[in-house]
């Protein structure tokens, strides 16, 4: 067998295990922190790596094609950066009133660019893939000034925020590897792409599952299983997520999109960059605002499952 091949049918076997790595990477970081605190000055560099990996399928026609027809892309951030932060700030200060910290947590997790994986569910359920990666570039590239901006509206002053900080740490994470992966991809015609892909696919998963271990790893301290208070966030983290992908799929249906369309809107709307959430969260909040994303990671997939199945019927099972 040729190692090209072996990487491949590793990649697919972690793609149906993404359910299972992301609480993996939390469990490991929380019964582990003494290893994994250890990997927190590499993780800018892991989560570069991430990012790059699923910039290099992006291709720049895809966008322009995409771009001509903007009104679900303009529903989607409507929907994802206005309305649901807004819904999950007002559901979390009722139930947190007394904790502003953890609230911010909320806004942070409502207010992060879209997911990577979200193409890959995308793909696996039939939906619209360019409408997809066009979403997910422009939400990225936006991510420095919508997820400082967002929370600074919501929050004002209940929280100190390194806004600067903030947005460096998204460019440097995500916009400055979006644009390089983009850029390798058609300078090479796609050669580069197809020489790395293979394996950078499944390292991905891998260094996704490290990098969550290495944000959970700080928190690990201040998270008890036997405490109410963790429970009740991440049951609300559950039932905002859920009310998330219902939002996505009413915004593809108001703006009279094709099931194509609808499916990509559903998962690009539904599923947040977590990780790149939990990572702004642990190095620029207090430990309180990281268990939100932390506990959200943990189901996040597994919801998306769920709701794609529910929602959107079978998806393509050849795949």
């Amino acid at each position: 067998m040729k190692p090209a091949y072996i990487a491949d049918a590793a990649n697919r076997q972690l793609e149906r295990l993404m359910p299972v790595l992301t609480p993996l990477g939390v469990v490991l970081g929380f019964f582990l922190p003494g290893v994994f605190t250890r990997l927190r000055p590499f993780v800018p560099w892991l989560f570069g790596v991430l990012t790059l990996s699923g910039a290099l399928k992006l291709h720049a026609a895809e966008f322009g094609r995409t771009i001509r027809s903007p009104l679900p892309m303009l529903a989607c951030f409507v929907s994802a950066h206005i309305l649901m932060p807004v819904v999950a700030v007002c559901t979390a200060s009722y139930f947190f009133a007394s904790s502003p910290d953890t609230v911010a947590g909320y806004a942070l997790l409502f207010s992060g660019p879209a997911a990577v994986s979200s193409f890959i569910w995308t793909a696996m359920f039939l939906g619209d893939k360019a409408l997809c990666l066009t979403v997910i570039l422009l939400d990225t590239l936006l991510a420095p000034l919508v997820v400082p901006g967002t929370v600074s509206l919501l929050m004002g002053a209940k929280v100190t925020m390194d806004m600067s900080g903030i947005a460096v740490s998204l460019i440097l994470m995500v916009v400055v590897p979006t644009i390089i992966g983009v850029t390798l991809n058609e300078c090479s015609r796609g050669k580069i792409p197809a020489l790395l892909c293979p394996w950078l696919n499944p390292l991905s998963k891998i260094m996704l599952m490290l990098v969550i271990a290495a944000n959970a790893s700080p928190v690990a301290k201040i998270v008890r299983i036997d405490d109410p208070m963790v429970w009740k966030i991440a049951a609300l983290c559950v039932a905002l997520s859920v009310v998330g992908f219902v939002v996505s799929k009413l915004t593809g249906v108001a703006v009279k999109c094709n099931r194509e369309k609808t499916a990509a809107l559903f998962f690009s709307g539904g599923l947040r960059n977590i990780s790149a959430v939990t990572t702004i969260a642990v190095s620029f909040f207090p430990e309180a605002a990281a268990l939100p994303s932390l506990l959200g990671i943990v189901f996040q997939q597994s919801i998306a499952a769920i709701m794609g199945k529910t929602l959107l019927g079978r998806r393509n099972r050849e795949r």
